[in-house]
């Protein structure tokens, strides 16, 4: 896996020990669930498929409508990807910064996706877009709501890889208070139906190092975009 700078991180792909089979579940809304440990399983699988999407599409740190440089690198892969610039937040078929469709979305990623969506009671989730988010420590990620898909009637399913992170996961207007949620390596958070649109970001990454990611968490972020 890369780092934004292109330096390279070497995996220890057998580091984790898959945990039993019933994953904790801890329910944070009506409809909104963390799956503790739930990727674990799928890491052998997913790690390398993760490393193919971003020799395609590298990192890079995009810019908000009102200027600022986001903190947190981005790239994504799926039919769709999101973008934000000058001109506003989208998706787009298209890379902006090669101009070449997104890579194609993994197998493992939509079937992880699908069974957390599942183990969270959404049947049937099809995601089509999913945006991957590389922290390193100080970088965050402001509250806001995920709105920019044409139906909101498909969940999120959001994927933690590396370091830990608190989430916090608040209500439907910007001031409501919020929940803050450790998440650690290879837990998934499931929100969607009444929940879909409460406002969610994660606080300013401590200092760390993981063991098979090394000092970045990495984030996966599920949608049906289009």
């Amino acid at each position: 896996m890369m780092r934004s700078n292109d330096t390279p991180i070497t995996l220890d792909l057998f580091a984790d020990q898959a945990p039993t089979t019933s994953s904790q579940i801890e329910q944070i809304g009506q409809q909104s669930f963390v799956l503790r440990g739930f990727a674990l399983p799928w890491l052998e699988r997913l790690l390398p498929a993760l490393e193919s999407v971003l020799q395609a599409a590298p990192f890079r740190q995009m810019v908000t409508p009102g200027g600022f440089t986001m903190s947190v690198a981005l790239s994504s892969c799926g039919a769709l990807g999101w973008t934000t610039d000058r001109s506003g937040y989208r998706y787009t078929a298209h890379d902006p910064q090669t101009g070449h469709p997104w890579p194609g979305m993994p197998a493992v990623f939509r079937e992880l996706a699908q069974a957390a969506a599942r183990q969270a009671q959404f049947e049937h989730f099809e995601p089509d877009s999913c945006l991957i988010n590389r922290y390193v420590p100080g970088a965050r990620m402001s509250l806001h709501q995920d709105k920019d898909e044409r139906s909101l009637a498909a969940p999120i399913v959001s994927i933690s890889l590396g370091l830990p992170a608190v989430f916090q996961f608040g209500g439907f207007e910007r001031s409501d208070k919020s929940l803050r949620i450790a998440l650690l390596h290879g837990d998934i958070v499931v929100w969607g139906g009444v929940d879909r649109l409460r406002y969610h970001g994660v606080l300013p990454l401590k200092e760390g190092h993981h063991r098979r990611l090394g000092t970045q968490r990495i984030n996966l972020t599920f949608r049906t975009a289009g």
